[in-house]
């Protein structure tokens, strides 16, 4: 019996007609776990993609159009997941111990939302990179691992420069907003861009990424993450 990639209980097949006579559809986590996943649905922020009651944009999203600097960088940002303690635990499941095959408990809803978001086009997709520390510590990008389910032409476009000693997740939303962009453009790529990565929280480091594609004369930056 296969095991819950979350809580590593035996996930129970239901027998049906139709998974007796095709092949069952796999599943990494069982029932009670699948219900937690809170999707994103309709009301939403217009520009950042965070879940909202009501209104065109939320509040961060209000003072990031204000920002002379950053506020007309981005078009949007659509997300898959809201940010809960059940997804908490699973991101650090995926991005700091390593399982590089979490990925599959979220192929399908990410693979839906994406092209409910993102109809084919001529974009490009441009992971947020690490820095070669961060790589070495997590064996591989999760911001590439979503690129790679995405059907849009990859292109790594970005590089990031040395980590500081203290993390983004450590600081606040305003020395995130007054930090220093991180990221250097390795090519030009002038045509539209959706940048990916795996969690939007104060937007700033989509909006470092997307003010150098668009001073580096891409037409439209939008972004895609896993989680807002």
């Amino acid at each position: 019996m296969k095991e819950c990639y979350a809580c590593q209980k035996g996930i129970q097949l239901d027998i049906t007609w139709s998974n007796f006579l095709l092949p069952p559809v796999e599943r990494f986590l069982c029932e009670e776990c699948e219900e937690k996943l809170e999707l994103i649905g309709e009301g939403i922020c217009e520009k950042c993609g965070r879940k909202m009651e009501a209104g065109d944009l939320c509040s961060d999203c209000v003072t990031w159009d204000k920002d002379v600097t950053y506020g007309k960088v981005l078009s949007k940002n659509r997300a898959v997941f809201t940010y809960t303690p059940f997804m908490q635990e699973l991101v650090a499941m995926w991005k700091f111990r390593g399982d590089y095959q979490m990925i599959e408990v979220f192929r399908p809803s990410i693979e839906k939302v994406f092209r409910r978001h993102f109809p084919k086009g001529k974009a490009k997709i441009v992971p947020i990179p690490l820095t070669e520390e961060r790589l070495y510590e997590r064996a591989f990008n999760q911001a590439e691992a979503i690129a790679q389910l995405l059907e849009l032409p990859i292109e790594n476009a970005l590089a990031r420069k040395a980590a500081s000693s203290e993390k983004q997740s450590k600081k606040t939303r305003k020395e995130r907003i007054q930090s220093e962009n991180p990221f250097i453009l390795t090519k030009s790529l002038n045509s539209p861009v959706i940048l990916v990565d795996d969690i939007y929280t104060t937007g700033m480091t989509i909006h470092h990424a997307a003010k150098l594609l668009k001073d580096d004369g891409c037409s439209q930056v939008d972004s895609f993450t896993l989680i807002r």
